[in-house]
């Protein structure tokens, strides 16, 4: 029977049921560390070398019995055994790269918190300089808004005199046609006339020298300042 071959310190049998009770230690054993994970606790070392130690074992009894069920006569018991230090095998396989797995995230989670802390301390040195340069240009941009809004006030106060100058301008051409027909009704001369029409052209013109020249430094000083 196989279980009567002895080999690398015992029998098929005994190997395979030592790989058995070995594979569920190791399955227990990367369960805890799964759960060690989820609850952010670290200190898993002493699991981990357990863990690894017992996988390790495991291999080397899948080589001891791989060298036992070959030697089986028996066609039926060969294949037998060989399908079943085929699973340990694999199970030991499947348990190991499950270990390399949580190996890998831990060191990856050591590498971000260590990366995390090099730049907290980088960042205490540096935060008040980059604090201080977010501070300045916060206050240039409240000192652009503001004199933004008094460029615009300054042009609305502009807007609205020129208003009231062509209001202004509109009222004296009503009185000013009133007053020539009144001259021309009491029968002044022509040359007095003419002498009140050339007035009132170059106040017109003087009226639209001002409006224009109020215009044009408004718009420069606007323009300056941006």
């Amino acid at each position: 029977m196989a279980s009567g071959i002895v080999g690398g310190g015992g029998s098929l049998s005994e190997l395979y049921s030592s790989a058995k009770r070995i594979l569920l230690r190791a399955r227990d054993g990367i369960e805890r560390l799964e759960r060690f994970e989820s609850a952010a606790l670290t200190d898993s070392s002493d699991l981990t070398s357990s863990v690894k130690r017992d996988i390790t074992e495991v291999q080397s009894l899948c080589a001891s019995m791989d060298g036992l069920w070959r030697s089986i006569s028996v066609k039926s018991q060969r294949d037998l055994w060989r399908r079943k230090s085929e699973q340990v095998g694999e199970e030991a396989e499947y348990l190991n790269k499950s270990l390399e797995k949580y190996m890998w995230r831990s060191q990856r989670k050591m590498n971000e918190a260590k990366e995390r802390a090099d730049l907290l301390n980088r960042g205490s040195g540096e935060g008040a300089h980059i604090l201080q340069i977010f501070d300045d240009e916060a206050q240039a941009m409240s000192s652009v808004t503001n004199s933004k809004r008094l460029l615009e006030e300054s042009y609305s106060s502009g807007v609205a005199i020129l208003a009231k100058y062509a209001e202004q301008r509109d009222r004296l051409k009503r009185a000013q046609r009133k007053a020539l027909d009144v001259l021309n009704t009491v029968g002044l001369s022509n040359s007095v006339l003419r002498l009140i029409e050339r007035r009132n052209r170059v106040d017109t013109w003087i009226k639209y020298a001002g409006m224009i020249a109020t215009i044009v430094v408004l718009y420069l000083f606007i323009k300056w300042t941006r």
